[in-house]
């Protein structure tokens, strides 16, 4: 199947059904009363996410989504059924934004998720509901209010710790094929990749971690060359990026500058992604002489000035895969940790104090 990671649709909330105008009309009761019936309740539009779906190509094919219109009301107080609502699933890991506004109405990141996109229309009120004291044959009805009608654009960021970046050929398919069980296009030309590769990349029992395989970025990526920049949206949910730098360039281009460019394209599209946390990863070292191996790498650390984690690996033969997936999920465990201290600090600062309670125990007895 095609990998689709955008898609527009139309959703459709069903309006609210009419009151209904009516009067008793029966043989023995003369002065029989108002009996029209409130209409029913439009449907509403829900995403719903779930894990069966990988893509937003269904979206190509049916782009209007309808609710149903709530019936109108009936005689003898019968008010009106409601409309069904329209369940539209999506994959996990979907935002929906109104494109009337550009506002995010739904972000679906767990499985089961649902959330109202477009919302049924109030129902309508019968006669009946006019009586009083002083009008005993009220003849005013309210029409149902319309469904919210909004045009959508669905995107698909894919849920991973870990995002590779880098240029084309820099290794990243090589990488996740071999520290995890997903299988990429791996060839000796550019972009190999054409759409995001998702790996979950298993330590041992319950530890584990996911890594996303991004098409790669070359110059000028933020003005729309090659196909890297399209897909950057899928790294914003990622905890860690990390930047493999080809040691040995087929095109012998200098590995300083390549990755000084990738930087600088991240930069000019998403300051949120330039101020992620990088890790060095410095690819192919089986390609260069032993002996070289040091001086070559400590060069490239150099040139940059980086002052980050850096590791040294062979993707194509594992050397130095174990060291860096071990520290990733080490430092992924750490981070956790770390938010659900800050969580459950949050929570205990919304609670009443404990402290206070204490004082007044103390105090009665």
């Amino acid at each position: 199947m095609k990998f689709v990671d955008e898609a527009r649709i139309n959703v459709i909330a069903g309006d609210g059904g009419n009151g209904a105008l009516g009067f008793r009309r029966e043989k023995y009761i003369p002065r029989g009363g108002p009996d029209g019936g409130d209409g029913g309740d439009g449907g509403s539009v829900y995403l719903k996410a779930t894990e069966s779906l990988n893509t937003l190509a269904d979206f190509q094919h049916q782009r209007t989504y309808l609710a149903e219109r709530g019936e109108n009301g009936r005689g003898a107080n019968c008010s009106g059924a409601g409309g069904k609502d329209c369940i539209v699933e999506v994959p996990v890991g979907t935002v929906a934004t109104d494109r009337a506004n550009g506002q995010i109405i739904a972000d679906l990141r767990h499985a089961g998720q649902v959330i109202e996109v477009a919302k049924g229309g109030w129902h309508g009120l019968g006669n009946a509901r006019f009586k009083s004291s002083t009008n005993q044959a009220p003849r005013k009805t309210t029409d149902g209010t319309a469904g919210e009608r909004r045009e959508l654009l669905l995107e698909l960021r894919v849920l991973a710790d870990v995002g590779l970046l880098g240029q084309p050929n820099a290794g990243k398919s090589t990488l996740i094929r071999q520290i995890s069980s997903a299988r990429p296009k791996v060839a000796d030309y550019p972009f190999t990749t054409l759409h995001p590769n998702l790996g979950v990349v298993s330590i041992e029992p319950h530890r584990s971690f996911v890594m996303a395989d991004i098409p790669g970025l070359i110059e000028g990526a933020a003005e729309g060359h090659g196909l890297g920049v399209r897909f950057l949206k899928h790294l914003s949910r990622t905890r860690i990026l990390l930047h493999l730098i080809d040691v040995m360039p087929v095109d012998q281009s200098d590995p300083v500058e390549s990755a000084v460019s990738i930087v600088k394209e991240l930069k000019k599209h998403s300051e949120v992604l330039y101020e992620k946390e990088r890790w060095l990863v410095l690819n192919k070292t089986d390609l260069l002489p032993e002996s070289d191996i040091d001086a070559h790498c400590d060069a490239i650390v150099n040139g940059l000035d980086w002052k980050g984690p850096v590791y040294r690996v062979s993707a194509a033969t594992g050397t130095g895969t174990r060291t860096l997936v071990a520290d990733i999920m080490n430092h992924l465990e750490r981070l956790r940790e770390d938010e659900a201290e800050a969580a459950a600090k949050a929570i205990s600062k919304a609670s009443p104090s404990s402290d206070k309670e204490d004082e007044v125990s103390t105090d009665d007895a």
